[in-house]
């Protein structure tokens, strides 16, 4: 299984972006998809999830500005990030847990990231 992400870049603050992110190789269901986002000498943290019947949580700094959503038939998760600030600026990573198999248990997978930078 790999993910695929795509869609970052460099934006003036106030700008928008949209990341993707697909899934390709054996899969059986996806149970949650995620953006990620790490800094230099910061842990990687949540930015935005969604699960499989659609329920969504997002981290504080990204409430009312950013949106995940899904396309089931792609196994893809987007994240539409408007009113970024500099702070926004990090390696944003797209995350997946699903089964390959009917038979098998849930893993956890990651996308390589993509570089967003958010300039003032």
């Amino acid at each position: 299984v790999q993910l695929q992400a795509s869609g970052g870049g460099s934006v003036q603050a106030g700008g928008s972006l949209r990341l993707s992110c697909a899934a390709s190789g054996s899969i059986y269901s996806i149970n949650m998809m995620a953006w990620y986002r790490q800094t230099p000498g910061k842990q990687r943290e949540l930015v935005a999830i969604i699960s499989n019947v659609g329920s969504i949580s997002y981290a504080d700094a990204a409430e009312g500005r950013f949106t995940i959503s899904r396309d089931h038939a792609k196994n893809a998760v987007y994240l539409r990030m408007t009113s970024l600030k500099p702070e926004d600026t990090a390696v944003y990573y797209c995350y997946a847990m699903l089964q390959r198999s009917r038979y098998t248990s849930s893993s956890t997978y990651w996308g390589q990231g993509t570089l967003v930078t958010v300039s003032s």
